[in-house]
C-alpha cells in the first residue's frame, strides 16, 4: 500500500509537470509510449498472441500511432496517410505471418493484433486529442479524474462499507458498496474540479453536466476495469505488468480510463470544447 500511495503521488506530480511546466511535447510522447506498452501488455503479457513478430509489429504501429497522433511525423492533413499506412503495414505484416505459419498461427492472433495495434491506443491516445483541444491542459483531467478519482473513493469506500461482493469471480475485493462509492467519488471530484476552473481559469463548464459527467465516467471506468480483469482471469496472469510499483503495467493503472477518455472525448466534442 505504501508503494502503491509513494508511486501515486510522485505520478500526480509529473502529471501536473507535464501539463503546465514541460513542453507539449513531453505529454504527448509519454502518451505514445504507454500506449506501446499497453499493446505489449494486452498481447504479449498475456500470451493472447505468440508469435512475436506479430507481437512486435503491433507494438511499434500502436507506438506511431501515438506519435501520429501528437504530430511527430507529418502536420495535418498528411497524418492521415500515415494512419492509413500503418493499418496496411499491419495488415500486411500480420496476414503474411498467418499464411507463412498458418500451423502455428490462429487467426484470432492477427485479430487481437488489430485490436491491440489500432483500437486500443486510439481509445488512450483520447487523453492526447483532448490536450490538444483549447484549454486542453485543463480539460483532460477530467477523464483523470472521473476515473481515478471514482477508483480512489471505490477503494476507501469498499474497505470502510464494503459487505456485497460486485463481481466475486473477477474481482472478489470489489463492493457494490465500494461502486456506489465510486460514483459519488466521480461526481465529487469533477464538482470540485469545475469550481475551480471556472473560479480561477475563467472556463464557463456546467456544473450540471460535470455532476453526469462523473456518474456516468465512473460507471463507465468501472465497467473497464472489470473488462480488463477478465482478461487477466482469462490468461491466468495476477498483473499486465510492473512498470508502476504497487500498481502494477500500464493496463493495471489505465484501465478505467482507456474506457472513460473517449467518452469525455465525444462530450466535449458535442457540445464544443
Amino acid at each position: 500500500m505504501l508503494a502503491r500511495v509513494l508511486f501515486g503521488a510522485v505520478g500526480f506530480v509529473f502529471v501536473l509537470l507535464a501539463l503546465f511546466v514541460f513542453p507539449p511535447a513531453v505529454l504527448e510522447i509519454a502518451l505514445a509510449l504507454l500506449c506501446a506498452l499497453a499493446t505489449y501488455e494486452l498481447l504479449g503479457s498475456t500470451k493472447l498472441v505468440k508469435n512475436h513478430r506479430i507481437v512486435l509489429l503491433s507494438v511499434v504501429v500502436s507506438l506511431l500511432c501515438g506519435l501520429n497522433q501528437a504530430g511527430f511525423m507529418l502536420k495535418s492533413p498528411l497524418h492521415g496517410w500515415i494512419g492509413l499506412a500503418l493499418v496496411i503495414v499491419l495488415l500486411l505484416g500480420s496476414f503474411a505471418e498467418l499464411l507463412r505459419h498458418h500451423d502455428r498461427v490462429g487467426a484470432s492472433e492477427v485479430l487481437c493484433a488489430f485490436f491491440g495495434a489500432l483500437i486500443l491506443p486510439q481509445l488512450l491516445l483520447s487523453l492526447t486529442r483532448i490536450f490538444q483541444m483549447e484549454n486542453g491542459a485543463l480539460l483532460v483531467l477530467m477523464p483523470l479524474l472521473a476515473a481515478w478519482g471514482s477508483d480512489t473513493f471505490a477503494l476507501f469506500a469498499g474497505m470502510l462499507f464494503g459487505k456485497h461482493k460486485l463481481a466475486p469471480v473477477i474481482s472478489p475485493k470489489k463492493t457494490v458498496e465500494g461502486g456506489i462509492g465510486g460514483v459519488f467519488g466521480g461526481v465529487a471530484c469533477l464538482l470540485v474540479f469545475t469550481l475551480l476552473v471556472n473560479h480561477f481559469a475563467g472556463l464557463s463548464l456546467s456544473y450540471a453536466a460535470a455532476g453526469l459527467l462523473g456518474a456516468a465516467g465512473s460507471i463507465i471506468g468501472q465497467v473497464g476495469d472489470l473488462s480488463f480483469s477478465i482478461i487477466k482471469r482469462q490468461t491466468g496472469i495476477k498483473d499486465y505488468g510492473s512498470i508502476f510499483p504497487g500498481h502494477g503495467g500500464v493496463l493495471d493503472r489505465f484501465d478505467s480510463v482507456i474506457f472513460v477518455a473517449p467518452v469525455v472525448e465525444a462530450v466535449l466534442l458535442l457540445f464544443g470544447a
